[in-house]
């Protein structure tokens, strides 16, 4: 059957014809991009861990707007040098620091232990330490901002007091400051050494700049995306972090296999101008599935009602796309420009020449990779087997995964905030600063209620884990009053009605399992309507919602994968296939997670304090960058051995042909990629420790053991019904189908036969 021009064979051409004004158009962009996105940065925004529009995010906004106050986000914690915080020195000392803190303009109120006459929450057991609290005006961003100015000036010391900062505002801003810190030590890092292995692997300067060229040209043009998406929505500065580490591995993951399979078609006679197009129909219709596959990963973070997690959704498809437009438009115009320059480099520095008369450069068969596959389909069961007991083996700490919720551990044991939250754990019994907060704005006459408030604070009195509970009518602790109303307590009270209270847990009890302490509060009967809030509520809440959409992240993450893995192979066995080995693979680096951050091993190697569980909102963004980037390498082997299989429809050469053309182009750039996430596990803050550990071995694992020998065992041992599909859905992908391969596949019967044949265009 005579080929018609396939829809990327015209681009391929078109990009030819039109290479030079491309190029021209490419530096352009490039550079309005890099300006653009320069800008991008100072937009961005911090995040808490928030529901908008739960019970918590509602009393949060409530205390804020009826009562002027909110949950302490700033903690001085003053010690006192000589004697203790009851010496009227100190108190002087104290009283002055209070007032001079709440009269900081971003500061909303503050109090400490001397301005609340002595309240013992405050205080810590040897009476050496006491602290002052204060909720800081704004937004989280506009809080963090005041935070990086205030910090430094009331971080002091004097001959009679020594004055720390923290809070839990203050830990995460320096979380962020450190992380910032650390991802541009890895990017420099990233680059040099990616620059020296690609030049390693090409032998070509030429080639190693397009490639590099190509992931500076993602990542500008995600930040140019993102300075368009911050204009109409909230993007947190993590998503900064995204940018820089998935914008430089898929460019040059894309640029990989564009090159390469230039190389291939030049070495197989073909002149410059033909292999460039042929590399954008083949190499190029795998880019597109990928980037399919890895920006849909990305979107489902979507279903996630969170800043925090959408903002990684958007930065993830913009960095495909940005990806795709530099592989697939960009890069082949120089391609086409510098031809035989790119080409591989023999000894005696010409490129290489076809291996017969014939003009054809057979690359498929004889090599390391080939071979191995040959070795694993002649004993599939015993290779397959092996290899899946050792990803069991391996991923088996999974079982004992652990969901909890951050705290100051995240920072390294020398971080200021951490030291005072270290000093507070061990010195004061309370924990006020992760008080819980219940509101209720609809008693409008507090004064007149204090006996029905007074009871309620009793029973809040009660739950295991609380110390004492503050109210307008006094202050309770087991059940009884420990101290009777006095001027301290009117700040319960609303200036135009309504009431809140103030639930101090033990700090080892809110520590321990902070979820259990705000659901029984939660289901303590109260005389009015009130909402539960507070930093743990926050927590709670957020880890509560996280949780609930889970499954539904993971069904579409799945259903989309299975639908265009489907699309590219018509065949319902490999996708299904793929999709078990995928998840195989990603066990590998929850159970890493679990044994490493969890149990803590190997803490006093990589310089953390285990939590005794995994905050939740990681791994999820973790799992949907993984399950993309393996879908990147299974979609690129896929399509090369369906290539040969719709050429020969010999399953075990169609099987060892692809791996070899595709295993070492694939395990290149998975340890690049490697390389990229491993460098960010040697940063200070225990979120990219785990990204970098938990996203290399996933790469590593991925590309070897699963591709290199699950890959070939299994299609192996599954024989013609890889390709089978029910006669409906193989109308479906005759129909709508895309195959890397010249002609819109032959698909194979359960025997091998070729049941139709047609021409994609």
């Amino acid at each position: 059957m005579p080929n018609r021009q396939t829809a990327l064979g015209k681009i391929g051409r078109f990009i030819v014809r039109a290479r030079w004004l491309i190029i021209i158009l490419g530096v352009i962009s490039f550079a309005a991009c890099a300006v653009i996105g320069a800008g991008t940065v100072g937009k961005l925004s911090l995040s808490r861990w928030e529901v908008p529009g739960s019970e918590s995010y509602q009393a949060g906004r409530t205390l804020e707007h009826m009562f002027n106050a909110g949950s302490p986000n700033l903690t001085l914690l003053v010690t006192a040098k000589d004697g203790t915080i009851d010496s009227p020195v100190v108190r002087k000392a104290g009283l002055e620091l209070t007032g001079q803190l709440a009269d900081e303009e971003a500061v909303k109120e503050a109090s400490s232990y001397w301005s609340r006459g002595g309240t013992r929450t405050l205080r810590s057991e040897d009476g050496r330490q006491a602290l002052i609290l204060a909720h800081l005006k704004g937004s989280v961003t506009e809080a963090r901002t005041a935070l990086a100015e205030l910090s430094p000036r009331y971080a002091r010391e004097n001959e009679f007091v020594k004055v720390e900062v923290g809070g839990q505002d203050e830990i995460f801003r320096q979380a962020a400051e450190l992380a910032r810190q650390d991802f541009i030590r890895a990017e420099i890092i990233i680059l040099l050494g990616v620059f020296v292995l690609l030049l390693l692997v090409y032998r070509r300067f030429r080639a190693t700049a397009l490639t590099i060229g190509a992931g500076l040209f993602a990542m500008a043009g995600t930040l140019a995306g993102l300075a368009a998406i911050v204009a109409f929505t909230e993007v947190s500065t993590f998503a900064l972090n995204l940018t820089l580490v998935m914008g430089l591995g898929l460019g040059i993951d894309y640029s990989l296999f564009m090159i390469v399979r230039f190389r291939e078609e030049l070495a197989s006679g073909k002149n410059v101008h033909d292999s460039t197009v042929r590399t954008v129909e083949t190499a190029g219709r795998t880019i597109m599935f990928s980037g399919v596959t890895v920006a849909a990963s990305c979107a489902v973070l979507f279903v996630f009602p969170f800043p925090f997690l959408q903002s990684f959704a958007y930065t993830g498809v913009l960095v495909v796309l940005s990806g795709m437009i530099g592989s697939l438009l960009i890069l082949p115009a120089w391609i086409a420009v510098l031809g035989s320059r790119l080409a591989r480099r023999t000894k005696d520095g010409a490129a290489p020449v076809s291996r017969d008369g014939s003009g054809h450069f057979d690359t498929r068969t004889g090599g390391w990779w080939y071979r191995s596959a040959k070795t694993i389909m002649r004993r599939p069961v015993l290779y397959g087997g092996a290899a899946i007991i050792v990803l069991a083996l391996l991923g088996s700490p999974v079982m004992n995964l652990q969901f909890g919720l951050p705290d100051h551990r995240v920072l390294p044991a020398h971080a200021s905030s951490r030291l005072v939250e270290d000093q507070k754990l061990a010195g004061f019994k309370a924990e006020e600063t992760d008080a819980i907060q219940i509101v209720a704005p609809a008693v409008s006459h507090p004064s007149l209620a204090t006996d029905e408030i007074a009871g309620y604070a009793a029973k809040l009195s009660r739950v295991q884990g609380v110390i004492q509970v503050d109210s307008i009518a006094g202050s309770f602790s087991e059940g009884r009053i420990v101290t009777p109303p006095d001027e301290t307590h009117a700040r319960f009270a609303g200036a135009e009605g309504g009431t809140f209270l103030t639930v101090v847990p033990y700090g080892a009890s809110i520590n321990a399992d902070a979820p259990k302490i705000v659901r029984e509060i939660r289901t303590i009967q109260a005389p009015f309507d009130v909402m539960v809030g507070g930093y743990p509520a926050d927590l709670t809440d957020f880890r509560d919602k996280l949780l609930e959409r889970i499954p539904l992240a993971l069904v579409l993450v799945l259903a989309i994968t299975f639908i265009i893995l489907f699309l590219m192979t018509g065949s319902i066995v490999l996708p299904l296939k793929a999709i078990l080995l995928n998840v195989l693979s990603l066990t590998i680096m929850f159970g890493a997670l679990v044994w490493v951050f969890q149990d803590g091993h190997l803490s006093g190697l990589l310089r953390f304090t285990p939590a005794g569980s995994i905050e939740p909102s990681i791994p999820i963004l973790m799992f949907c960058i993984a399950y993309g980037l393996s879908m990147d390498y299974e979609v690129f082997i896929l399509s090369r051995i369906k290539e040969e299989y719709d050429r020969s429809g010999n399953l075990e050469e169609s099987v060892a042909r692809g791996i070899q053309q595709s295993g070492s182009l694939v395990t290149l750039a998975a340890a690049i990629l490697a390389f990229t996430f491993a460098a960010y596990a040697t940063g200070e803050v225990v979120f990219l420790k785990m990204l970098g550990i938990g996203m290399t071995l996933a790469v590593l694992v991925d590309a070897t053991l699963i591709r290199s020998v699950l890959v070939p065992a299994f299609m192996k041992l599954a024989g013609r019904a890889n390709w089978w599909a029910p006669p409906a859905m193989r109308r479906i992908y005759e129909r709508y189908g895309i195959s890397e391969g010249e002609t819109m596949p032959a698909v194979h019967s359960m025997d091998g036969t070729k049941q139709a044949e047609r021409t994609f265009s």
